[in-house]
């Protein structure tokens, strides 16, 4: 319902906020035309209380010289339930304005509505807009609200003509202002929490669309756009509603309430439904996510074991729908480009063509098709060669050209053609073509043509907040990534594809590396590769975490520890691929999941499982440094990320030095226990918790006094462990009792907090149980600590009492 301005006793407007709610085309135009009355008794008031020299009097239906121009949402008619008002009072010259226009901004400040206004004429509005490109795009919506409607007029037609003739040279700048905008707000279609108007893809890039086609440049508002910016328009209204105020980051806490109020059904437990299927941009249906049944499940078997997080239908329809916007934007800027600098023609006035690969040729920048390759029966590997040679050529395919293989190229046969491996082989292989050209391909459906088990896979959310990007484009970024390491492979082709195929499991329930493996091995016979080589791609999609989970969470110098991963990897080769997979995945993950730190470690681990495959024999492990324990106890020594502490007494020693670096707000990595003689040695790997490192004297003096037992240390932390405890899901206890040579591995899987290990180390000594090493992986808000504790533990009652102790410390 809307509300209306209501006059008081005095016969001036009540000015209380709207109430406004609802959602969609008919609620917005219903916000509209109650804002445009409210305002017009606003200009009406002002009017009788000012001595404005506007003709015609008081009454705004009739008062010349003046008007109030709407811009912005309210100008488009699109107005959100909290959103602001962009207003432009416009006058032609007469005085007392400056008097109206508090008239006017006043009250509207006063019912705790935004607000953004100039007074201008319309050559002071005409000039500002030469000058900013912004505000030409605003000058774009202009609207008359109120008041001499002949001057409004004059001003959006003069506006709208002045744009026209100057877009092109204006277009470069707008650019440059949105690609820092972009990367400032990063891509609506990748982020979890992603911002509606700002980021790439969302409502802004819509306003770009619209002055691109208004100038005549593209036709960039296409049927798909458009329906994408009413879905988007929508989701924002349900937003505002659910949580009250104006706000355009869609928080991963409002998810569920938007999704009901766009009555987005839920999945059924155990099913997802697949992102729906492309259309091409010019489809008249709705594309990536118009009224989508979204219980409805997916293809068989994959889809029976399939779960889905609550909001994930939300989720998948926006970034569906940023992917479209971004999409056009890409084509609108080409358009553009290629206006500006002019078509290239030939001798005889035809447009120049250039070879590029067999079947395409260049022509303005762009790829299309060879004249003799469109006939009556395409070659089914079509689509797949135009996509690795635009990619291989970094150059974008045109969109006539999309649209033709996605209405006439034929499906692939099983098993593929070797000419349609070869050309997928090659598409993945093009490293930083790849993406935008899978992404073109996958915007006019032609991936779904490929890969069967793409649409469910499409804008699936990666919760893990180490995760930036969507599975699709994760699973296409790791591709992209694998080609800086496939040089250091035997089989730089088969890194490609399981770099490729590795996350196809997620979504599916269960550990998503044993459930993807036999997907994988489908895809992989699909496309033509002999029972030898779907075997390896089976077996690097199952393997595909184990050195990263190894190389963080167990003990490297452990000869049980080199054995076991020698094992399940079996040969040198496949040694080799998994590493450059799991760099590749990392970097294709994002920041957070990839460290100096972890790059050394995983590079030891392969260099000591290499010496067992290559050898037979398992490298020695290291030795503690003689040097660490001379001198008088305790002996403190800092080193760049290496802490290493000596006394007398171990009992307690990593605790005591564990909660000492948590004092000083340092992370640690790695923790080693052992004895040098009579003397008690703990080694530390660590890094500051907030980027600073601390003050070595100040840390090395308190280590000294926290391993002596100084009061003053020991309440300080104690105090820091019991006020960082986590949130979050209860921790997990986890027991590994065959994965050393001399002790069991404790794990604990838990929210991450500073002074965690200081507490746990703590539980784990008053237990009487001795750790002889540790080793923490953070995976983002939360931690995997693995504690090994000296003897077998054949006990269950004792396991329990250790654990009970473990899980009310991390609790």
């Amino acid at each position: 319902m809307t509300r209306g301005p209501v006059p008081t006793t005095t016969g001036q407007l009540d000015p209380r906020p709207l109430v406004v709610s609802g959602i969609g085309a008919a609620a917005r135009e219903q916000r509209a035309a109650a804002l445009d009355a409210w305002l017009t008794g606003l200009l009406a008031a002002g009017l009788r209380e000012t001595t404005t020299g506007g003709r015609g009097g008081a009454d705004p239906t009739t008062v010349e010289g003046v008007a109030l121009v709407a811009v912005g949402g309210l100008g488009r008619r699109q107005c959100a339930p909290c959103g602001d008002l962009d207003l432009v009072l416009l006058h032609s010259g007469v005085p007392g304005m400056d008097e109206l226009a508090a008239a006017l901004w006043y009250p509207i400040w006063d019912a705790r509505l935004g607000l953004d206004h100039s007074v201008r004429t319309i050559p002071e509005a005409l000039s500002v807009a030469h000058d900013d490109v912004k505000v030409a795009l605003g000058l774009l919506d202009a609207r008359h609200v109120a008041g001499d409607r002949e001057l409004a007029a004059r001003l959006v037609e003069a506006a709208a003509d002045q744009w026209r003739r100057t877009a092109v040279r204006a277009l470069p700048a707008l650019r440059e202002i949105t690609a820092t905008r972009w990367q400032a707000h990063g891509e609506l279609a990748f982020l979890l929490e992603g911002d509606l108007k700002e980021a790439a893809g969302g409502l802004r890039d819509v306003a770009l669309l619209r002055a691109i086609a208004f100038a005549g440049i593209s036709d960039a508002l296409r049927p798909a756009v458009r329906a994408a910016h009413l879905r988007m328009l929508d989701t924002r209204d349900a937003l505002h509603t659910s949580v009250g105020r104006r706000v355009d980051r869609l928080l991963a806490q409002e998810r569920a309430a938007v999704a009901g109020l766009l009555g987005l059904r839920q999945l059924r437990p155990g099913t997802v439904g697949p992102a729906p299927r492309q259309l091409p941009p010019d489809g008249d249906g709705p594309a990536d996510g118009g009224d989508v049944a979204w219980e409805a499940a997916g293809d068989g078997e994959e889809a029976a074991r399939a779960v889905a997080e609550p909001g994930d239908a939300l989720l998948r329809q926006v970034a569906g729908d940023a992917r479209t916007i971004s999409h056009a934007l890409d084509d609108a800027w080409r358009a553009a480009d290629r206006l500006r600098s002019g078509r290239r023609r030939g001798a005889d006035g035809r447009p120049l063509r250039r070879p590029v690969a067999r079947d395409v040729v260049e022509q303005d920048g762009e790829l299309v098709l060879a004249r003799t390759a469109i006939g009556a029966r395409p070659d089914p590997s079509l689509s797949l060669r135009v996509a690795a040679a635009a990619a291989s050529a970094r150059l974008p395919i045109a969109r006539a050209t999309c649209e033709w293989l996605a209405a006439y190229c034929p499906p692939l046969p099983t098993p593929w053609p070797p000419a349609a491996r070869t050309a997928l082989i090659t598409l993945l292989g093009a490293g930083p073509g790849l993406v935008g050209t899978w992404e073109t391909c996958d915007r006019y459906g032609l991936v779904d043509g490929w890969l069967p088990e793409w649409p469910r896979m499409r804008s699936l959310p990666q919760h893990n907040p180490v995760h930036r990007y969507t599975l699709d484009r994760h699973l296409v970024q790791a591709a992209a990534e694998a080609t800086g390491y496939a040089r250091e492979v035997d089989r730089p082709d088969l890194l490609l594809l399981a770099a490729f195929l590795h996350d196809v499991g997620k979504g599916l329930g269960g550990d998503h590396s044993v459930v993807g493996a036999p997907i994988a091995a489908r895809i992989a016979a699909r496309i033509g590769l002999p029972p030898a080589e779907v075997d390896l791609i089976e077996r690097l999609v199952r393997l595909h975490l184990l050195l990263p989970e190894v190389a963080t969470r167990r003990d490297l110098a452990d000869p049980v520890t080199i054995a076991r991963v020698a094992e399940a990897v079996r040969d040198t080769g496949t040694l080799s691929l998994l590493h450059a997979l799991a760099r590749a995945d990392a970097r294709a993950t994002g920041p957070a999941a990839w460290s100096d730190w972890k790059a050394r470690l995983i590079a030891e681990l392969v260099r000591r499982v290499h010496t067992r495959l290559d050898t037979g024999r398992l490298p020695e492990p290291p030795t503690p440094d003689p040097a660490l324990v001379a001198g008088p106890l305790p002996a403190v020594h800092l080193e760049g990320e290496r802490v290493a502490v000596a006394a007398a007494d171990r009992r307690g020693l990593l605790t005591a030095v564990a909660g000492c670096l948590a004092l000083h707000r340092l992370e640690v990595l790695a923790a080693d226990a052992s004895m040098v003689g009579e003397t008690a040695l703990v080694e530390f790997l660590v890094q500051p918790r907030y980027g600073t490192p601390p003050d070595p004297v100040a840390l090395a003096a308190d280590l000294r006094r926290a391993v002596t037992g100084d009061v003053s240390v020991t309440q300080r932390l104690r105090g820091r462990a019991l006020a960082a405890r986590g949130g979050g899901s209860p921790p997990r206890v986890v027991w590994h009792r065959a994965a050393a040579t001399d002790a069991v591995v404790l794990e604990l899987r838990a929210a991450d907090a500073g002074g965690l290990l200081y507490r746990v180390s703590s539980a784990l000594d008053e237990a009487g149980a001795q750790v002889r090493a540790a080793r923490i992986s953070t995976l983002g808000g939360d931690v995997v600590d693995a504690f090994y504790l000296v003897g077998s533990w054949p006990d269950q009652a004792e396991r329990d009492r250790v654990e009970a102790a473990v899980l009310a410390a991390a609790g």
